[in-house]
């Protein structure tokens, strides 16, 4: 079976001795076009592009994520908008993941088979839904690998091991590992070390999974945390587009800079 697009991008992460970048922009902000353009300007430097799908009751994440996903929801974007825009996406050629990252009830609204359907049809390589957890989210993992959709599973700090475990074990191509326990955008509570000391137990138990670690991640933090499989940078880039906006300056390059530079910062 040929692997997967997100599988064949950690591979060449590792081969490059580098995690892979994954970023998480807001689809719809700050605007319908600009977000396309954001999206298509970051994936010149990022390995892996999460694209949030806005939720007006977005409970696990910080200001700076919520304040996107208000620009968004006030821009009218709809979840048809954001398929089209990882429709056009993919139609420029470019072989970067995407992924979708929202909460259930999207799905259910949409229809859940429809919106497997969908996501295959226009491109998304993943999903993640943040308020899905194991074992509730079984059935719809095996309809999304049925249809070569990479289900991501989330671990906390809290995950006991008897979770850990069978999550792991019913996951795809790649794991989310939640940093500390707060919302996105939260300033760093934990050192580096012991998140990386956490990291290595959860992977462990299985090495060939892909362990991402997201929350946190910001330029003063991502260096120190470069030994995982790969690192979610998300408020940081939110933030920027908001100052961006009250600065009056073009987001598109301001966040397409900020990206290059955290790469830079890995590689």
């Amino acid at each position: 079976m040929r692997p997967s697009n997100i599988a064949s991008t950690f591979k060449k992460c590792r081969l490059e001795h580098r995690p892979a970048l994954l970023t998480y922009t807001v689809s719809g902000d700050p605007s319908k076009k600009k977000s396309f353009e954001i999206l298509k300007s970051i994936s010149l430097h990022a390995d892996i592009c999460e694209i949030g799908v806005g939720h007006n009751c977005n409970t696990g994440d910080g200001k700076q994520i919520q304040d996107s996903t208000y620009r968004a929801i006030k821009n009218g974007i709809k979840i048809k908008d954001t398929f089209t825009i990882v429709k056009r996406f993919k139609k420029t050629k470019n072989t970067k993941p995407c992924i979708l990252m929202g909460y259930y009830n999207s799905v259910v609204q949409y229809g859940e088979n429809r919106f497997i359907k969908k996501c295959k049809q226009v491109g998304v390589d993943g999903l993640i839904i943040v308020d899905l957890p194991w074992p509730e989210n079984k059935n719809f993992s095996k309809k999304c690998k049925k249809n070569s959709i990479n289900f991501v599973q989330l671990i906390s700090p809290t995950t006991s091991n008897y979770r850990m475990k069978r999550i792991i074990n019913d996951s795809h191509d790649m794991i989310y590992y939640i940093s500390m326990l707060s919302t996105t955008g939260g300033k760093l509570k934990v050192s580096p070390r012991k998140i990386l000391e956490n990291y290595n137990k959860i992977k462990k138990i299985n090495k060939s999974k892909n362990l991402v670690i997201g929350f946190g991640i910001t330029n003063k933090t991502i260096s120190s945390l470069k030994k995982a499989d790969g690192l979610v940078v998300g408020s940081a880039l939110c933030r920027k587009i908001s100052e961006s906006i009250k600065n009056r300056q073009n987001p598109v390059t301001n966040v397409s800079n900020m990206v290059r530079k955290l790469k830079n910062q890995i590689t």
